[in-house]
């Protein structure tokens, strides 16, 4: 029998085996190039600032999936046959490099700027999903039947309009 410990282990974590998922997946990305700020604009602003010099906005690709911001870079090669290095200290290489956002965190828009790739992102307050769960007896006389057959009595009838919820007038 092989058994994985994992913090997300505990029955209160129902459902959160996708955050183990996610950090195996950051673990995967710990290169070092290229180098990244992550900084705070304003009370809901992000900003991610990679330094890419040598990159043009041809050789850049910038795609979101599934919360997963990835940034690819591959210079052409073209421009290096002509040319002769006496030493190349700028980093030519390709690269890979991911983000995994945080539900509510909306990418604006990308800018290439004096070698620096400048990627703006928002949080977004979601609306609230809650809504109040019928609690029903487990006699059956005289009971109000249910949608999918089962019966209650004394149900507590509940109306939801614009994510809150309300107790209808009698």
């Amino acid at each position: 029998m092989n058994t994985r410990l994992s913090v997300f282990d505990h029955p209160f974590f129902l459902g959160f085996d996708h955050f183990e998922r996610e950090f195996d997946r950051i673990k995967k990305t710990a290169d070092g190039y290229p180098p990244y700020n992550v900084e705070q604009i304003g009370e809901d602003g992000l900003r991610i600032t990679l330094a890419l010099a040598g990159f043009t906005m041809n050789d850049l690709d910038v795609e979101i999936e599934h919360n997963q911001l990835t940034i690819r870079g591959k210079q052409s090669e073209e421009d290096d046959a002509e040319r002769i290095f006496l030493h190349r200290g700028i980093a030519a290489r390709q690269f890979q490099r991911s983000f995994v956002l945080a539900d509510g965190i909306e990418v604006k828009g990308a800018m290439l700027d004096n070698g620096l790739l400048h990627i703006d992102m928002v949080r977004v307050t979601p609306e609230s999903t809650a809504r109040k769960i019928e609690i029903s007896s487990g006699r059956s006389n005289g009971a109000k039947q249910l949608a999918n057959g089962s019966s209650h009595e004394n149900a507590i009838d509940v109306e939801v309009t614009d994510g809150k919820a309300k107790k209808p007038r009698k």
